[in-house]
């Protein structure tokens, strides 16, 4: 059996069109690498998709699914079990304080879905409000408030919800209303309020506290604290995704956590469980908990607090904290940070070196100057379009192409890569990744 040609005959590829894809056949993987069938070993300087924290195959958690599924591999979530309470006590240590209560899914997808249903249920109100330059999942409601590309292909209303409304995304490379921080005083937060108080049917504003997939974007100190104040005073619920940027992954257990804020619902998902287990969480405060008390809870999923998804999350919390991930994120993130920027000081593709923590993304542009990027979501979409098959590949896509061949997998998107390393990667490996973009980036650099 040829395993690529099988995958690609009946399985679907995401977000791509389908001929032609030759998915890579993976062997086996191991900490913070992943080997083909052939025998070759890659880096892997994504995380995936920004979510094996851990690492691959880490023992603790392997352990903890297999445990479970001797235990009790299955129950309906109408019921409890050991491992549901265990859980939730166990996030009550990591959570920012007053989130305290949880909807239990197997994705970041459906964790939003949760988060917008409970805003409107709880605040009696029917409008979201999104940011442009996001990605929440590709359900209904989460592909409706993703502000992407991807989003595009289920306008105007197939496939998505009503009420959704989007503002700008803070965005200091590139800013959408064409200011700069500090003298803009964070007018992209004053234009969510502008929209809050011009229409009184806003249930929730939701974010990612820093914007993952579309380029790392990290806001200003004052700007989550900013938006946190206008929601609480115009009664308006702030729903945080962290499905990326959460577990470590910026130097603390969330990324909100830097900036002093407490979102009224936190969504998070992927290194939960290393995604060893397709585990996703909606944590509310309990002020939104006590109001189901008298009204109607009307959301379910048949896999809901699944047990074999819960007991990884427990051993993945205790292994974050007995390897000290948490500030090696912070110690190797300055690292990564001070090389990523001398990459930049060689290759003049690089218009921007951003991040936090082991959570970095590195922006190619045809012009520093102007900042003109190498594409636009519109070209990336072009590309995918059957009549567009026969296309040149965008220049992004032949940097991560050039990296897989030096033996590094990194995700690129339209005009950057994401740069999110496992959280144990070392030294050695550092310099390899290092190594390997130095090489490909030459490629960007005969593109401008």
């Amino acid at each position: 059996m040829n395993v690529t040609e099988t995958t690609a005959q009946h399985t679907y590829g995401t977000w791509r069109v389908q001929k032609g894809w030759k998915p890579l056949h993976v062997a086996k993987a191991e900490g913070c690498y992943f080997w083909d069938a052939g025998g070759k070993r890659y880096l892997d300087l994504s995380s995936q998709l920004m979510c094996s924290n851990l690492g691959h195959q880490n023992q603790a958690v392997v352990d903890a699914i297999c445990e479970q599924a001797r235990k009790l591999a299955f129950i309906s979530p109408a019921f409890t079990c050991d491992v549901r309470a265990e859980a939730s006590l166990k996030l009550l240590e990591v959570m920012p304080r007053g989130l305290d209560k949880f909807f239990f899914t197997t994705s970041g997808t459906e964790a939003n879905e949760a988060a917008i249903k409970i805003a409107r249920a709880y605040t009696g109100k029917h409008k979201v409000i999104a940011r442009y330059t996001s990605y929440h999942g590709s359900t209904a409601g989460s592909i409706a408030c993703t502000g992407d590309l991807r989003r595009w292909y289920v306008e105007p209303t197939s496939g998505k919800i009503p009420g959704v409304v989007f503002g700008p995304e803070c965005n200091c490379y590139r800013c959408p209303l064409g200011r700069s921080y500090p003298d803009c005083g964070i007018a992209c937060a004053d234009y969510l309020e502008y929209m809050i108080t011009h229409d009184e049917n806003v249930a929730a504003v939701i974010l990612e506290p820093i914007v993952g997939t579309n380029g790392i974007l990290v806001p200003p100190k004052e700007y989550l604290p900013r938006l946190a104040d206008i929601c609480k005073r115009q009664g308006v619920l702030l729903i945080a995704d962290e499905v990326m940027s959460g577990w470590g992954r910026t130097g603390s257990w969330f990324a909100v956590e830097h900036w002093g804020v407490t979102p009224d619902i936190l969504v998070t998902a992927k290194g939960i469980t290393s995604a060893m287990a397709p585990l996703g969480v909606c944590a509310t405060s309990r002020e939104i908990a006590n109001h189901f008390d008298e009204h109607m809870f009307a959301h379910g999923h048949t896999y809901e607090a699944h047990p074999l998804t819960l007991a990884p999350a427990i051993a993945a919390i205790d292994e974050y904290r007995r390897l000290g991930l948490l500030e090696r994120a912070c110690t190797m993130g300055e690292k990564l940070g001070a090389r990523l920027r001398g990459l930049a000081d060689k290759h003049p593709s690089i218009g921007d070196v951003r991040g936090m923590g082991l959570f970095w993304a590195i922006e190619l542009v045809r012009d520093r100057k102007t900042k003109e990027p190498l594409a636009v979501p519109k070209d990336k979409y072009l590309a995918a379009l059957p009549a567009a098959t026969a296309r040149k590949p965008m220049t992004i896509d032949q940097v991560t192409a050039d990296l897989m061949a030096r033996g590094v997998f990194c995700m690129g998107w339209v005009s950057h890569l994401v740069i999110a390393p496992p959280l144990i990667i070392d030294d050695a490996q550092l310099d390899e990744a290092i190594d390997a973009l130095d090489g490909s980036l030459a490629i960007a650099d005969r593109a401008i």
